[in-house]
């Protein structure tokens, strides 16, 4: 068993051979801890992904969901692990994940982890060229799509009666009432 001190820099080699990765995340050699997703969290993972995943049937984009590892920057010790990734270049897939932007990340929010996923991980997917970043608020049932453009992310914000189209897989349309239904 692996442990990790969490009072000093961490490289990604010592954060993959630690036992219990999947709940935890690595952004510039922090290793941040995460808290086990609720039920209501993976409800709506789960429906996102049937989407996803049944548009995506036949195409050359890969779906994946927590933990799957995404490293932003092959230089920097930073893995995090989106709720639900995809790729579109199979260049940047590789037996630990994914090295470099993926096209879509989407991050389901708790109340543990809104402050980081709205200003940390915003800035982080931004800064890597994410083209477009999902973040849902399970508790208002929102979605907020910000998408790259000039280097700069525009946001548009739907709610559970809406349909969000994705514009880095065009056709793609989510049924945002199947993923807030309770």
């Amino acid at each position: 068993m692996t442990a990790i001190n969490l009072e000093r820099y961490c490289t990604y080699e010592e954060w993959v051979a630690q036992d219990d990765v999947i709940h935890s995340e690595l952004l510039n050699g922090i290793v941040y801890l995460m808290a086990p997703p609720t039920r209501r969290h993976q409800d709506i993972l789960v429906e996102l992904l049937r989407q996803l995943v049944t548009f995506l049937d036949g195409r050359p984009c890969k779906v994946y969901p927590a933990p799957f590892g995404v490293r932003l920057y092959a230089e920097k010790d930073t893995v995090l692990l989106p709720d639900i990734t995809v790729i579109c270049d199979p260049t940047k897939l590789d037996d630990q994940g994914c090295t470099g932007a993926p096209d879509l990340v989407v991050e389901i929010l708790s109340p543990s982890t809104s402050r980081y996923d709205r200003v940390t991980k915003f800035n982080e997917y931004l800064h890597a060229g994410v083209r477009e970043y999902w973040i849902v608020d399970p508790d208002d049932n929102t979605l907020n799509v910000h998408r790259l453009r000039d280097g700069a992310y525009v946001t548009d914000a739907y709610t559970d009666t809406d349909v969000a189209t994705v514009q880095v897989l065009p056709g793609c349309e989510i049924e945002l009432s199947r993923v807030f239904q309770e």
